[in-house]
């Protein structure tokens, strides 16, 4: 439980610029991130699938909605976000989560690199044309980062991002050192989130206004939701409820849009913080998500006062944990189409800042190079009986576009099966196809026409 807290608390802090900055990229106030990042934080740490994970409003979510608010408002944003949420809860009842399997472990680590990669690319603003004083607290956050952990008893009991956050405020605050602050990313709100419904026209237009917007969140934020819960599954050696947490996303969605919030989804940043910072368990997410409301709306001068800093110093560490050392040294050991995927996946997602793309890259050139790789393991073997009068074709592996060709060239001309059969019929051949599997003989039997009179009367006809 001390550990819940207080990973909670590293979690909380790192999520108030976050949720800023999300809301600045949405284009709506910076309240509304900040609602949503509690509101879904707290939801799913009761309905999600996979204890410790954070889920709040996120910057892939945010690119996806910037048209929506700049054409058509806040209200419609709000809209959006609860049809996202009954989205979410229909996909996670047809099997949204089964297509999980159809992504390469090379496109996962693709996916985490990325994502490393843009989490340090975001802190680059906050390091660009500032004073000393700034690098230099930087430098000391990532020194007590790394640092601190080694100090006998108290190092192994409070995590030391938190103390980085601490000691790094007060003294910036004691020293009087005028660095950019949380307060200086803009106002935070000032009351408690209310219930509310969009004030918009509930009829098919509007429908068809949010639906492709409500869609395109849906889908990206579980993507993003499944990819983190994959890694989250990895650090700690347990495995999450996929099915659960989409449904368990789509609740927070909605509850989310009720009290003014914008679309959220899992955070992988945020989640390595708390499960690097000991969080383990339902509370660790419910306490950021709740001392987030907590920190901005009474104890908004306090927080105000952060450097910026100390919170780059934080989310470079996650940075440098999130990415996959590991794939570095498989570039020389990995066959070359599992690192040409992993390396697509990276590009794509970097150049584009928008995760789905890079993921769907990698999927669609994963499949590929997979369809490739199967055609070669499919053969045919010949062989005669005693007497020579019988000629058995035995084919061994998938038969499908890519490899048609060469079920094809295992004949003496190159047709599909009912040519073959009929073919060997027509010169003189008893032939019986045997071997085939239930699925294969549904397939023939539904299309197949050399076992039917009538069609092969027609392919025979005038020869």
């Amino acid at each position: 439980m001390r550990a819940d807290l207080l990973s909670g608390t590293v979690v909380a802090l790192a999520l108030i610029p976050e949720a800023i900055a999300f809301s600045i990229i949405a284009g709506v106030d910076p309240k509304v991130g900040l609602y949503a990042s509690f509101c879904i934080a707290v939801v799913i740490a009761f309905v999600g699938g996979r204890p410790e994970m954070i889920s709040a409003a996120t910057g892939t979510m945010a690119l996806v909605m910037v048209d929506l608010v700049k054409d058509y408002g806040l209200q419609y944003l709000l809209a959006a976000t609860l049809l996202t949420g009954f989205i979410q809860i229909f996909l996670s009842y047809i099997g949204i989560h089964k297509l999980m399997s159809f992504v390469a472990r090379a496109v996962v680590v693709g996916f985490v690199n990325a994502l490393a990669i843009l989490i340090f690319v975001a802190q680059l603003p906050e390091l660009t044309n500032v004073t000393w004083h700034v690098y230099a607290l930087t430098a000391v956050g990532l020194a007590i980062i790394y640092l601190f952990p080694y100090i006998p008893k108290i190092g192994t009991i409070i995590p030391s991002p938190l103390v980085t956050i601490v000691v790094i405020t007060i003294f910036v605050y004691f020293m009087g050192i005028d660095v950019r602050t949380v307060g200086d990313m803009g106002a935070l709100p000032d009351t408690l989130p209310i219930f509310l419904l969009p004030n918009i026209p509930l009829n098919f237009e509007t429908l068809q206004i949010i639906l492709p917007y409500s869609i395109a969140l849906a889908i990206v934020g579980l993507l993003e939701s499944f990819m983190t819960t994959t890694i989250v599954d990895e650090l700690t050696d347990t495995k999450g409820d996929k099915q659960k947490e989409a449904r368990g996303q789509g609740i927070a969605n909605i509850a989310s849009g009720f009290l003014g919030g914008m679309a959220g989804c899992a955070m992988i940043g945020q989640s390595v913080i708390n499960v690097k910072s000991g969080g383990r368990g339902r509370l660790s997410t419910f306490i950021a998500g709740f001392l987030l409301l907590i920190m901005v709306v009474f104890l908004s001068d306090i927080i105000s006062i952060i450097p910026m800093a100390a919170l780059v110093a934080v989310m470079i560490m996650v940075s440098i944990g999130t990415f996959d050392w590991g794939s570095i040294k498989g570039l020389k050991t990995l066959p070359l189409f599992t690192n040409i995927v992993m390396l697509t996946t990276v590009i794509v997602t970097v150049y584009t800042h928008n995760l789905a793309h890079g993921v769907f890259a990698g999927v669609l050139l994963a499949s590929l190079f997979f369809a490739n790789k199967i055609s070669h393991f499919m053969y045919c073997e010949t062989s005669y009986n005693e007497d020579n009068s019988i000629k058995t074709y035995k084919s061994v592996g998938q038969v499908f576009f890519n490899s048609a060709d060469k079920f094809y060239s295992t004949f003496d001309f190159k047709e599909v099966l009912d040519k073959v059969v009929i073919k060997l019929r027509r010169e003189g051949c008893d032939v019986e196809v045997i071997g085939k599997n239930e699925a294969s003989c549904t397939i023939i039997d539904r299309f197949g026409i050399h076992d039917k009179k009538e069609e092969i009367e027609k392919v025979m006809g005038g020869h």
